[in-house]
């Protein structure tokens, strides 16, 4: 009995090279999908074409530049024929330091890399998923999405409107058979974690610095559990569940069934939204 939930599908990873992308790209082509990968800097490719060279398309390209990325989107179509996802996970967490203390130019490169480069992935797909009749995307949120982070003002303000413009797209596409949905990965050891870990205990307060200290000992969340929700919401087993933010942690996905997603997909749950305690109250820790 075959077994494998995408098997001959087609998908395109941002960012794939990465800590968490790796994983991804690893369970991916384990249950039978081919797979696109697009990375930037280039160094940062090579151990993942050593280890999947045979199996997969790689492309260095800087998702915040897009011509390029218009121009290699068309060409993995070209290649492929046929398109069934995006997954867009390419980003960056600095500049780590208060806001007054940020170059601008540092500050506004992590929103066009964060914020613009998944906007501009998803408007090269779409048309193309639209289309041929349907296709799925999954937008990586992060910390400060939910909640204020202090220090990463430009992550935090990114990775909210990520969200927000998954909420609002899904919207515009969902009669198309297209299913847009944000996932929170959880407090993973990447190099993310490294480069707070650089910033120090000045930058980051006592506080936040020994969280950091502490998950890096610990080893934080585990990864494999993002790439099961990543899974999922690629598979039919999703069904058209879209426009939610769905945590790899602590929300219970992998209990979700079709009756159960048809009402999700009809509520506010899962979704950002202004605290009245009269139409939406807040969650209790």
């Amino acid at each position: 009995m075959n077994n494998m939930l995408l098997e001959n599908k087609n998908f395109i990873v941002t960012g794939g090279s990465g800590g968490i992308g790796q994983k991804i790209v690893s369970i991916l082509l384990s249950n039978g999908a081919n797979v696109a990968v697009i990375y930037w800097p280039e160094e940062e490719l090579k151990q993942l074409r050593d280890k999947f060279s045979h199996k997969l398309l790689t492309f260095v390209v800087d998702v915040s530049d897009r011509v390029k990325v218009e121009k290699v989107f068309n060409q993995i179509i070209s290649d492929f024929r046929r398109v069934d996802g995006l997954i867009n996970m390419a980003a960056v967490n600095e500049p780590i330091k208060p806001f007054v203390e940020n170059s601008m130019e540092e500050w506004v490169s992590a929103i066009n890399i964060n914020l613009l480069g998944t906007v501009c992935c998803c408007r090269q797909i779409l048309p193309h998923l639209i289309e041929k009749g349907g296709g799925k995307i999954i937008n990586f949120s992060g910390g400060g999405a939910t909640s204020p982070f202090p220090c990463f003002s430009a992550y935090a303000t990114s990775k909210a409107a990520v969200v927000r413009f998954t909420e609002t797209i899904s919207e515009e596409v969902k009669l198309c058979g297209v299913s847009i949905n944000a996932v929170a990965p959880g407090a993973i050891n990447t190099a993310m974690l490294d480069n707070m870990l650089k910033a120090g205990h000045k930058v980051l307060g006592d506080e936040q610095y020994a969280k950091v200290v502490k998950q890096k000992k610990d080893g934080g969340d585990d990864v494999n559990l993002v790439c099961e929700l990543v899974l999922f919401l690629l598979s039919d087993k999703s069904f058209d569940l879209t426009g939610k933010l769905i945590s790899a942690k602590w929300d219970n996905w992998k209990e979700w069934n079709e009756d159960e997603i048809k009402k999700l997909n009809n509520s506010s749950e899962y979704t950002l939204r202004r605290i009245d305690n009269k139409y939406f109250e807040e969650v209790k820790k």
